[in-house]
């Protein structure tokens, strides 16, 4: 209990001084939100019984934030998985199994199966519930499933209108954060999918949802070779992308929540 404390008081103090985590803090957010107004009633219930009357965004940056604490320094690589460039899906999803990293797509299942478990103590069901929020928040920013040559874009140096950083930080925060939303109006204008589209969106298994990403990133690798002074044409080409891997997040995230506690 005495860690469990420590961390939330760490949530406090560095939620003004963490930047270039996986989506940003926004980002992170309007997956969770999306994902908790999709809910059903019985996950609901079930998730108030662990959390009370918190929202799921409240904590859905948790495992960023404790990166600064050396207790945690073990889930480190939770947030990523590394996998060669342009594999088509059948070797894409050997080297995701082969891996011998503890990863993000490895920890996710874990943590899945896991929640199913109702008599875990209420504090790891929390851990776990705020881990298994972030993953699958990470499992769709595209450069979490990047390289580990330049380690995920982080090593790929581009402009920003003019300001020095890199490529992962673009698809971090930079491309969620110039539309100037805040997470629920973002989370608002995308969560508009009839129930039909919702079910469609939210198909597929972890593998599936992954390699998605995977592909994404692909695109990004080739892009960023040719241009790396990314304006105003850079924002207009993604914008639908980074929209569309918040907006799948968030209800795949729901999925996987609604099956947990069923």
């Amino acid at each position: 209990m005495k860690l469990f404390l420590k961390t939330i008081l760490l949530v406090c103090v560095t939620t003004f001084t963490q930047q270039t985590f996986a989506w940003g803090t926004t980002g992170h957010r309007v997956v969770a939100e999306i994902a908790e107004r999709n809910l059903s009633k019985k996950a609901k219930k079930q998730i108030k019984k662990i959390i009370g009357n918190q929202k799921l965004a409240y904590w859905a940056n948790w495992p960023d934030f404790i990166k600064s604490d050396k207790n945690f320094a073990f889930a480190d690589s939770w947030h990523y998985v590394n996998i060669p460039g342009n594999l088509p899906y059948n070797q894409f999803l050997s080297e995701l199994n082969n891996s011998s990293d503890e990863n993000m797509y490895k920890r996710a299942l874990i943590l899945i199966d896991a929640l199913k478990n109702k008599n875990l103590p209420l504090e790891q069901q929390q851990q776990y519930l705020y881990f298994l929020i972030h993953i699958l928040g990470d499992a769709h920013q595209p450069m979490h499933v990047g390289r580990s040559e330049d380690l995920g874009g982080n090593k790929i140096t581009v402009e920003w209108f003019g300001s020095k950083t890199n490529i992962h930080t673009v698809w971090d925060s930079k491309l969620v954060d110039y539309e100037k939303y805040s997470y629920t109006e973002y989370a608002e204008v995308l969560n508009i999918l009839s129930k039909k589209e919702i079910k469609k969106v939210q198909e597929g298994t972890l593998e599936n949802w992954i390699f998605d990403s995977y592909s994404l990133s692909n695109n990004i690798y080739s892009e960023v070779n040719e241009n790396r002074n990314l304006r105003y044409e850079y924002h207009y080409l993604n914008k639908n992308n980074v929209e569309q891997q918040l907006l799948k997040g968030g209800l795949r995230l729901s999925k996987v929540l609604n099956d947990i506690y069923k």
